[in-house]
């Protein structure tokens, strides 16, 4: 036989294996009903091609193109939704003729937000599951879906309020997974999620990838799970937190948020769909839980019962959002975190937030937890608001320990008319929601670190944009501290650094301040 027609053979047992196997496992949700019309209810026909492929032992359950109306369906173990090109699947609204699913019996207490606490009223849901995908290049349309909830014992039935919250019968998440292992999140959009673009609940083996997530509450929540990849991902969420981690009681349990990593991800807070079309708006009054702009960031907490650890961020991009913020204040541990290579640019609070603070939202007799062995280097944070500056803050009694920043370049914007509002003294907010505007405007334009030790910091360059009246760095109550190379632009009338009851201080190579060792606790201004 020529060669040629030989490999041509090849070629052609190789596709009509290939096709066999394909087809095989695969469930196209129009065979089952569907009509992808984008006005009559498919929920029925996408539910009986999952339930015949679970009774088959799984499959693909295929999405062609076309625009499918839904309301909440159901995962089962060894099931793949695959959303080809041009397949959008819809979230039904209130007068589509059906209703998500009952949001089930919860987590039976009240040590979360409301949000945390039930999965089933979801488009997406699923629940003790294993080996889960979902993928393809469709979108999942969620503008339905709620950003809120509606709580009947305090509105009754006199009509929902504004604000998009929860309808009778609505849902508030795109996709929502508890107590699941081996799960794949690939190559899919998601438009407006509504509460939660994903919610992950106590997952096992999660890996989430090249997904662009424009949505107007969170965007992706992993909350108690275990070995976690977060890659590729462009989240845009103006009005909530782009891609956070969060360990709840939610299980009924304390338990960690461990082994996690994120990396070559971009977070934004533009407006809501104009990430996805490409504008990248700014003219919305974005409607933020806490009414103080932009949020768009990556975080931990607030949810912290279970606590964080080992985990790493790198190589990812902040615009116009909040910083990046590390919160642990509900009894959990915070430790063993590398963060690197970041850029931020219009930063609209604190570039780096490190809160241990006493909330103690949970059960009765846990003691605060510890925020402890973080690294944060390689980082450039252009135009950040100097109001919030970079906090670091315990409580009195619970130090923040051992974080390390190096190779760090910051420059702040000026304050502006609120600048007489600077505060001599900070509050301590101990039982406050962990937000750095909670703190008020701080009293140093650079760095505020209260009640820690073992901080380093080598590397740094702080810059004002602008008149700028307050030190570049304040340590209030710090335990053990070096600087290496810090070179802050002195403002007029203010020392670069200011030391209050803090002590046991190594300065060296530090251009407006002379190279020395402060052993004991003083209060002193320096440069």
């Amino acid at each position: 036989m020529p060669e040629k027609i030989k490999n041509f053979s090849l070629c052609l047992l190789f596709l009509f294996t290939s096709l066999i196997g394909t087809a095989k496992g695969k469930y196209n949700i129009k065979d089952y009903g569907a009509t992808g019309n984008g006005q009559t209810l498919d929920t029925e026909a996408i539910n009986k091609a999952i339930i015949a492929a679970a009774e088959d032992g799984g499959g693909m359950i295929y999405f062609p193109a076309g625009t499918y109306l839904s309301y909440s369906i159901r995962l089962k173990s060894d099931i793949h939704l695959y959303l080809a090109a041009g397949a959008v699947l819809k979230a039904a609204g209130k007068n589509d003729g059906g209703k998500y699913d009952d949001p089930g019996e919860g987590a039976g207490n009240e040590y979360q937000d409301y949000g945390h606490s039930y999965w089933r009223n979801s488009l997406i849901w699923g629940e003790n599951l294993n080996n889960i995908t979902i993928s393809g290049p469709g979108t999942i349309q969620g503008e339905n879906l709620s950003r809120g909830f509606y709580d009947y014992e305090k509105w009754g039935e006199k009509g929902i309020p504004a604000g998009n919250l929860m309808w009778e019968g609505g849902g508030n998440k795109a996709i929502a997974l508890k107590l699941c292992t081996n799960v794949i999140f690939k190559d899919f959009t998601i438009i407006k999620g509504g509460h939660f673009g994903i919610l992950a609940t106590g997952i096992d083996n999660f890996t989430i990838d090249n997904l662009k997530i424009d949505t107007n509450r969170d965007g992706i929540d992993i909350d108690v799970c275990r070995n976690v990849r977060i890659s590729n991902c462009t989240v845009n969420s103006p009005n909530d937190d782009a891609i956070v981690l969060k360990s709840s009681f939610g299980l009924g349990f304390a338990r960690a948020t461990e082994n996690v990593s994120i990396t070559n991800c971009q977070v934004s807070g533009y407006d809501v769909g104009s990430m996805i079309d490409g504008t990248y708006q700014t003219n919305e009054g974005h409607l933020v839980p806490d009414q103080e702009g932009p949020t768009g960031r990556i975080k931990f907490g607030t949810e912290s019962n279970g606590g964080f650890k080992n985990i790493t961020i790198s190589n990812c991009v902040f615009d116009r959002s909040r910083g990046l913020a590390l919160e642990t204040v509900d009894g959990g541990l915070l430790e063993d975190v590398t963060i690197s290579n970041i850029t931020m640019r219009n930063t609209t609070n604190s570039p780096f937030f490190l809160r241990l603070a006493g909330r103690m939202r949970g059960p009765e007799g846990v003691e605060p937890g510890e925020l402890r062995r973080v690294n944060i280097s390689n980082i450039n944070v252009y135009n950040a608001d100097s109001h919030f500056s970079s906090i670091v803050s315990g409580i009195p009694g619970h130090n923040i320990k051992d974080v390390r920043f190096s190779n760090i370049n910051i420059w702040y914007k000026p304050l502006d008319s609120a600048q007489a509002q600077i505060q001599k003294v900070v509050p301590e907010h101990i039982k406050t929601y962990p937000e750095p505007a909670k703190m008020g405007i701080m009293p140093s334009y650079g760095f505020f670190v209260r009640h820690a030790e073992n901080i380093e910091m080598h590397d740094i360059n702080i810059y004002h944009l602008g008149e700028e009246v307050r030190p570049a760095i304040i340590f209030d109550d710090v335990k053990g501290a070096e600087l290496h190379n810090v070179d802050a632009q002195k403002a007029e009338d203010a020392p670069v650094l200011k030391l209050k009851n803090s002590g046991n201080i190594e300065i060296e190579d530090c251009e407006a301040i002379e190279d020395q060792k402060i052993p004991q606790a003083t209060t002193k201004d320096y440069g």
